[in-house]
């Protein structure tokens, strides 16, 4: 379906519609169940990469893969075969396994092809079982990876590092661990990025439609601060145990910087409810699944007054609620018509959450010391899922 067309008629939405229904009917009736399946058949699992042959000079070489497309617009660095077999000694999988397989263009991300990329972003040989288990965790049909990476949002995948493997890959977690200045934080945000580009086609322009995008589509990547917080981390919330490693994937929409001097719990939870609330939410369209990304000083306010991350999850789900008829004319419809099986019959004075229920709402603490924190808006259709990092 050609983009845009939320503002199309419905008599040239049918039009549309029909063609792409004509196209589909003919492509069907092109090949018969026979021809799939002996394609199927013939098709290699997992083809390995191939070589290809690259001039020496260190510019040529990024003007090829610029040209090919192959690249984010930053120089990279050649993935030559050295280089990716010192990448593919830090794990025990074969080359050809397929770790996943990444949509939109349904590309096999097999072990080596994601050392490849992991080469181009500036990756260390010892990073490649953290990407693995991020190319496993974006498969996965809860993330709903098809909704970020075609989408006209401006979603962006953003990792979150979690439990011992955060300490000894040096990935920040404290002072502008969103910001520059860490290379795990920069080079394995953009190997993933590189990854869903390259192995899911999801090229600027083509598969990928994002209307303006966002700078974390470069990298997007932390940990959590987990000795600065008063509570138990992301991962162990999540069931995996404490000295276990792990990655979240999180289909972020952008960072709101949240700047609260208040020395009052309560004070400093309303200003982050009230920053959550905005007509133009796709959350309180669908229902999301939104992050807080907490300072310490924040995180221990509220452990003081006695409140559970459960607890603050509980009073910003209550206190978010965003009156319906904030969205005015057909947007008002969208929320109505999005919430209805959840909410019932939605009228202006509906007041609509967030999300469908508190523990939808992540909340993790990171950062340096300062009175900021971080409300991260998440593509409504997707939901964060976590994965543990394997070494073997």
């Amino acid at each position: 379906m050609p983009h845009p067309f939320g503002t199309r008629s419905r008599d040239e939405l049918r039009q549309i519609a029909g063609q792409c229904v004509d196209e589909i009917a003919q492509l069907l009736c092109e090949s018969g169940p026979g021809d799939a399946a002996a394609a199927r058949q013939s098709a290699p699992a997992a083809p390995r990469a191939v070589l290809v042959e690259a001039p020496g000079d260190f510019d040529e070489i990024n003007k090829l893969y610029l040209k090919r497309r192959w690249g984010d617009g930053l120089p990279i660095a050649p993935p030559t075969q050295e280089a990716v077999q010192r990448m593919l000694r830090h794990t025990r999988r074969a080359p050809d396994e397929v770790v996943a397989t990444i949509a939109p263009g349904f590309g096999a991300a097999t072990v080596e092809y994601i050392a490849i990329n992991a080469v181009m972003a500036g990756c260390y040989p010892e990073y490649l079982p953290v990407l693995i288990a991020a190319a496993e965790a974006v498969a996965t049909p809860k993330f709903h990876l098809q909704a970020i990476q075609a989408t006209t949002n401006p979603a962006a995948v953003w990792l979150i590092v979690n439990g011992p493997v955060a300490k000894r890959l040096e990935v920040n977690s404290s002072s502008n661990c969103l910001g520059q200045g860490a290379w795990a934080n920069a080079t394995l945000g953009r190997a993933l990025r590189l990854t869903l580009q390259n192995i899911g086609r999801a090229l600027p322009g083509e598969m990928d439609r994002a209307t303006q995008g966002q700078p974390g589509k470069y990298t997007f990547c932390c940990a959590e601060n987990e000795d600065a917080s008063p509570w138990e981390p992301l991962h162990v919330e999540r069931g995996c145990a404490d000295d276990a490693s792990t990655v979240t994937v999180v289909g972020a929409l952008g960072t709101w910087s949240m700047n609260m001097t208040a020395a009052a719990a309560e004070e400093v939870l309303a200003m982050i409810a009230d920053t959550m609330q905005y007509p133009a939410s796709s959350d309180y369209v669908y229902g999301g699944a939104p992050f807080i990304l907490l300072s310490p000083q924040h995180a221990n306010l509220f452990h003081a007054a006695g409140w559970s991350k459960a607890e603050v999850k509980r009073r910003l789900w209550e206190q978010s609620k965003l009156r319906a008829g904030r969205a005015h004319g057909s947007e008002f419809g969208r929320t109505a018509t999005g919430r209805r099986a959840e909410l019932g019959e939605v009228g202006p004075d509906t007041m609509v959450p967030i999300s469908e229920k508190p523990e939808d709402i992540s909340i993790i603490v990171a950062g340096g010391p300062g009175s900021h924190s971080v409300f991260v808006p998440v593509s409504a259709h997707t939901r964060s899922v976590t994965r543990e990092v394997m070494f073997s």
